[in-house]
């Protein structure tokens, strides 16, 4: 199974996938599956203009389910901006028990355990999505275009990266995206704008209030049951950098809040956007319009913890690591789970543990070793579940 893990591994790391851009890769993977296991029926399911996702069946059973896309694409244009490093990224490499490598952690470690474990169970349902990772896209994701063109199962396991343990729980998410205008001007005349200099070299005051609001939004978390709350500001605009002679009328801040319990995104939105104007018309601030927008990502879900999938999980994990699965509180990591779980499909997550890379932490290591054990768990779960 270590040697089928590398291949796969090698594989993947080879060809781009981006979200939303995963069909090369999807085709590619499946043709060395159609390969390696002739035995089993691989196909692609496209989804938008350049999505793919590997879907595969041995008859009825569980849904084994993780996803193609890296979120970044290694070398893409996009990366600089969030890694800060526009030098390549070195490719796989394996040193004793620990592989590295780009897009590991966050989807191709766990992936390449999926469908391993697959193609020895002989047994359920595989499907390596396209566009798993949150992005602002307004697309189909290719869980979605799954469960529009096939019937789901009862139960689901969800192989990716998180907590040493099994989740039952997970929690959900949303954007909100904050602008505060006022009015351009020129950077030879800082008085032309409101407020005076432009609204950008005010941020620390909309930066400020935010921090303050995180505050407060973490201290209600109720922390029910394994989940938690989180909130990060990802990125920060304003102005046309080719032209910093003029001064612009918008400051935007776009943050990534996590939702342990079940939040109303527009009801937040809203208390954020008075706490905001309130703030602002203390300041300089005052004659600016202040706005502030949710869009939903997924709401939190849970399953029963004394569901067959659970049940069976928790026997598993028993079997493999000889205790029971360590409890868990505050995990923030949202993923297609929750998607499941609002169609009916009870579902667990548990896969490896990645961390950056000592020599580029835009790489992830992870122990071959583990990764193995978590193959094992998914194979024993897709042979033991009913149909």
């Amino acid at each position: 199974m270590r040697q089928q893990l590398l291949d796969v591994l090698h594989l993947l790391d080879a060809t781009p996938a981006p979200r939303g851009a995963e069909r090369t890769a999807a085709h590619r993977l499946r043709a060395w599956c159609a390969h390696r296991w002739p035995h089993v029926e691989w196909q692609v399911a496209e989804h938008g203009p350049e999505g793919g996702s590997l879907i595969a069946a041995h008859g009825a059973g569980p849904l084994l389910y993780s996803h193609l896309d890296t979120s970044l694409d290694d070398g893409g244009a996009y990366n600089q901006l969030v890694t800060g490093n526009a030098a390549p990224v070195a490719p796989l490499g394996v040193d004793g028990d620990v592989v590295a490598g780009f897009g590991l952690g966050v989807a191709r470690g766990p992936a390449a355990a999926a469908l391993v474990a697959f193609a020895e169970a002989g047994a359920g349902r595989l499907l390596l999505a396209g566009s798993g990772t949150h992005r602002r896209s307004g697309r189909t994701t290719g869980l979605e275009a799954y469960a529009d063109a096939y019937p789901l199962p009862r139960s689901a396991i969800v192989a990716k990266c998180g907590p040493p343990t099994l989740l039952w729980h997970e929690p959900g998410a949303l954007y909100l995206s904050v602008r505060v205008t006022g009015r351009s001007g020129a950077a030879m005349m800082p008085e032309s704008a409101t407020p005076p200099g432009g609204v950008v070299t005010s941020a620390g005051i909309v930066l400020d209030e935010l921090a303050r609001w995180r505050t407060a939004y973490l201290a209600a978390d109720p922390r029910a049951g394994q989940t938690g709350r989180a909130c990060g500001i990802g990125a920060i605009s304003g102005g046309w950098p080719d032209k910093p002679d003029l001064l612009p009328a918008q400051l935007g801040i776009d943050l990534y809040v996590v939702t342990g319990d079940l939040v109303e995104p527009k009801v937040l939105a809203a208390e954020l956007a008075d706490r905001l104007r309130a703030r602002c018309a203390q300041s300089v601030l005052r004659d600016c319009a202040v706005e502030v927008e949710a869009e939903p990502v997924a709401a939190a879900a849970a399953t029963p913890a004394d569901a067959p999938v659970v049940t069976a999980a928790r026997a598993a994990w028993h079997e493999e690591f000889g205790a029971q699965p360590p409890p868990i509180t505050g995990w923030t990591g949202s993923t297609d789970g929750v998607v499941l779980r609002a169609r009916g499909v009870d579902t667990v997550r548990l896969g490896p543990q990645a961390k950056p890379a000592a020599d580029d932490p835009r790489r992830d290591a992870l122990s071959l070793g583990q990764l193995t054990a978590y193959a094992r768990i998914y194979r024993r779960l897709l042979t033991e579940l009913p149909a």
